[in-house]
């Protein structure tokens, strides 16, 4: 799609959505007016987001560099946020996860000026190769993200941190094991995970693009990633390490670490429930409730909702290891059982 193109609709729509807010400004006032307005602009958002999409399908699948994807960019989109939404589509359509890649550019070194050395141009070898093969870890995902952000001139920082993804991640110590990228869009800091974005690795990598990653709520995004540096989270409270260690898996991408009203601490021992464990969680629309303890899922008949909060009990099962907890047959809690 020829770049003049895309700028003629752009036009066209503002203009047509001015004239339209102005008639509409006259006959049903300010508060109606600002109603509509956003609700206008959302829908051009949406579909500017789908041309854009779609316009990335179009592209080659490798480059031979940033710089000749990053012209493909250049030419067809113009704000930063059509931007970073293209270079954050391309990724996710184009670049598969191989935990292979971690053996690819291991290098030793004798004092921190040949380590730096050494990382700029393994840093450069990662983007290249993530461009040419489409395959990569975390890593690739993120320096390309961060290097077409800068080819682009838009304002952006790789972030490293931890991660909870399994069972096993609860309770363990921090450490440095993801990298996303924070890119900055009319002044405002968002937060990007196009790894996560790509779609999942068991075992073998599975393509599934999500937009879930793009411009992630902060709230939504913390519940899985810890920043090395706190307030790269972008949220206002100050959670420790070691809460967010302890922390249950928040599986559902409805529910926030706030809605987690009990059990907090993700792992239930024996000692602190006996027979029973008692959870309470700020309700969203839940109709059922079910667990398993790894193996058959079994439903939950009696729920309550006192206050806006679900409450309900689950039988423990001490020598089990793991539980989790399903909202209406989609895995939504996950707690280790000690």
């Amino acid at each position: 799609m020829k770049s003049y193109l895309n700028e003629s609709c752009r036009i066209f729509g503002r203009t047509h959505l001015m004239n339209f807010s102005q008639r509409c400004f006259r006959s049903i006032g300010k508060v109606s007016m600002i109603v509509i307005f956003v609700t206008l602009q959302s829908q051009i958002f949406a579909q500017d987001y789908e041309r854009i999409d779609a316009t990335i399908l179009l592209y080659p699948t490798s480059f031979d560099s940033a710089e000749g994807l990053s012209k493909f960019i250049t030419r067809d989109f113009h704000s930063d946020e059509e931007k970073i939404r293209g270079i954050y589509s391309w990724i996710i359509q184009n670049v598969a996860y191989d935990p292979d890649e971690y053996k690819q550019f291991n290098y030793s070194f004798k004092d921190y000026n040949e380590r730096n050395q050494k990382e700029e141009k393994t840093r450069a070898k990662i983007i290249k190769r993530t461009l040419k093969k489409g395959v990569a870890v975390c890593e690739g995902y993120a320096m390309l993200f961060e290097k077409l952000c800068q080819l682009q001139g838009i304002s952006n920082y790789l972030v490293r941190g931890d991660i909870k993804t399994n069972f096993n991640d609860i309770g363990r110590p921090f450490k440095k094991s993801h990298m996303w990228n924070v890119a900055v869009i009319d002044g405002s800091p968002f937060l990007f995970d196009p790894t996560w974005g790509a779609g999942k690795y068991a075992g073998k990598f599975v393509k599934e693009p999500s937009y879930f990653y793009y411009k992630t709520d902060p709230n939504l995004f913390f519940k899985s990633h810890y920043p090395s540096m706190f307030e790269d989270a972008l949220i206002d409270m100050v959670i420790t390490r070691e809460v967010f260690s302890t922390m249950p898996l928040i599986i559902s991408e409805k529910l926030q670490m706030e809605d987690i009203e009990s059990p907090l601490n993700g792992i239930i021992t024996a000692d602190t429930y006996f027979d029973e464990i008692a959870f309470v969680v700020n309700t969203i629309d839940v109709n059922e409730v079910s667990y398993s303890y790894g193996d058959e899922i079994n439903s939950i008949e009696k729920t309550e909702t006192i206050d806006g909060r679900l409450h309900f009990s689950i039988p423990l099962e001490s020598k089990k290891e793991t539980l989790l907890i399903y909202f209406d047959a989609r895995p939504a809690l996950g707690y280790r059982i000690e």
